[in-house]
């Protein structure tokens, strides 16, 4: 038993013991365990190392939160500038896909309602099938500000094999819309939780023209007041802006493509050139997905903003995961071994440093304790973006862990037959929906 015991205690003890401790040879060997744990922790350490230095060096510095609808490059800068009171300005459509959204459709139809944009504008919302008072309560928002003839609302038809309920109840509106005389030369595809200030419009298709883009999206604030919105919102717009620099976006030389589904316009002629919806209809993360066929036809931007903001509530963490739940999966492409693969990665970019710092021993201790206070650092611009407090990138690896176990449920709910559940209807079929196409690079 002396021997096995000291063995046994080599391995559990072994990660926590500072170089030099054990590094003698000992009889039967005991420094064998030692040694082999202390390089392994090293080997993990330079990885760690690696990819955090790669994250904040290489992905087009999309921790710096830096591309803003203000003086941003990605804006325009201070170039930018509104086009005077006798220039035309072009038609804009508001095209708004809503199901059960009585609590916040009202704000937001008054928002658009109230917008400052010296051209033609008007709204169309698609009552998705929904079993409350949306459409009523819409109505009920443009008569009271005296403008009912500036909102059609649009009775939904039967959801379709092929598509996702969104993207259906979106293709609704826009044939509605093409079918005016004239048509819009603008379509900005919204939600029915999105508030905007009152110059968004005018700013977002200033911006458009002087840039020539085919795609104008700003990636709505997101809400952020309860405890479950502080721990995981920053931490959402962090993990996209991974996934998706926004410099990289913004670079027509680069494959990379992303918009954010709460504000998107859009030329409506490219769209139409690029197949229209029905050529993405079967992707839960249609945002990416139309960023992606729009950018092979014209250049796109999407930038943060304070300027349109989503009033939708995620008061409690179970909500969170099934916002995330819902496309997570989807964005794996339904595939075992991507989300083997992601969760591998995830637990050594984000989990390895703490347990290197709590456990290990030396440099590798050192490097842990290292990339853990980066990471944190990392998260502070979008953390100074909502106003929170930077104790909050501490906890990005427990974070981290949190959106591990929501993109496990994902995939648990897909096979279940639940996959990309939103609103009582499920929108993620194995049988019916085709792979999911990638939209970075």
């Amino acid at each position: 038993m002396g021997k096995t015991g000291s063995y046994i205690r080599s391995y559990i003890y072994g990660i926590t013991m500072q170089p030099g401790r054990w590094d003698k040879p000992a009889v039967g060997g005991v420094s064998a365990p030692i040694t082999g744990v202390s390089v392994t922790n090293d080997l993990i350490a330079s990885m760690v190392l690696a990819i955090w230095l790669y994250l904040l060096v290489a992905r087009g510095g999309f921790w710096r939160a830096a591309e803003r609808d203000d003086e941003s490059p990605a804006w325009g800068g201070p170039s930018l500038s509104v086009p005077s009171s006798g220039v035309a300005w072009p038609a804009v459509t508001a095209v708004i896909a809503a199901r059960d959204e009585a609590e916040s459709v009202g704000e937001t139809i008054a928002s658009l309602i109230g917008q400052d944009y010296p051209g033609p504008f008007n709204v169309i919302l698609v009552d998705d099938q929904s079993r409350d008072a949306t459409a009523r309560l819409a109505q009920e928002t443009a008569a009271a500000l005296g403008a009912d003839n500036r909102l059609t609302v649009l009775p939904g038809r039967p959801l379709p094999a092929g598509w996702t309920g969104k993207l259906w109840a979106a293709q609704q509106g826009v044939e509605l819309a093409e079918s005016a005389a004239p048509p819009p030369t603008y379509l900005l595809f919204t939600d029915a939780d999105i508030v905007y200030a009152p110059d968004a419009l005018m700013r977002l298709v200033a911006r458009a023209q002087h840039g020539g883009l085919v795609l104008t999206s700003l990636m709505a604030k997101l809400r952020c007041e309860s405890f479950a919105e502080h721990m995981f919102v920053p931490a959402f717009i962090f993990f996209f802006q991974m996934l998706y620099p926004f410099a990289f976006a913004n670079d027509p030389r680069r494959a990379t493509a992303a918009a954010a589904g709460g504000c998107m316009l859009v030329r409506r002629d490219t769209l139409r050139a690029a197949g229209g919806l029905a050529a993405i209809r079967d992707a839960l993360i249609d945002d990416c997905a139309l960023a992606k066929a729009l950018k092979r036809r014209g250049p796109i931007s999407i930038t943060l903003t304070e300027r349109v903001r989503s009033i939708r509530a995620y008061p409690a963490i179970a909500d969170i995961r099934r916002m995330v739940s819902r496309t997570a999966y989807a964005q794996l492409r339904y595939s075992p071994l991507l989300l083997a693969a992601t969760i591998c990665g995830l637990a050594l970019t984000y989990l390895a440093p703490v347990a290197l710092a709590i456990f290990a021993g030396g440099v590798a201790q050192f490097i842990g304790i290292f990339v853990w206070l980066l990471m944190a650092l990392a998260l502070r611009p979008t953390l100074r973006f909502y106003r929170l407090s930077m104790l909050w990138g501490l906890s990005l690896p427990a974070i981290a862990a949190m959106y591990m176990a929501f993109t496990v449920d994902s995939a648990y709910q897909h096979a279940r037959g639940r996959g990309g559940m939103w609103k009582g209807r499920a929108q993620a079929n194995v049988a019916e929906l085709p792979t999911f196409r990638n939209c970075d690079e």
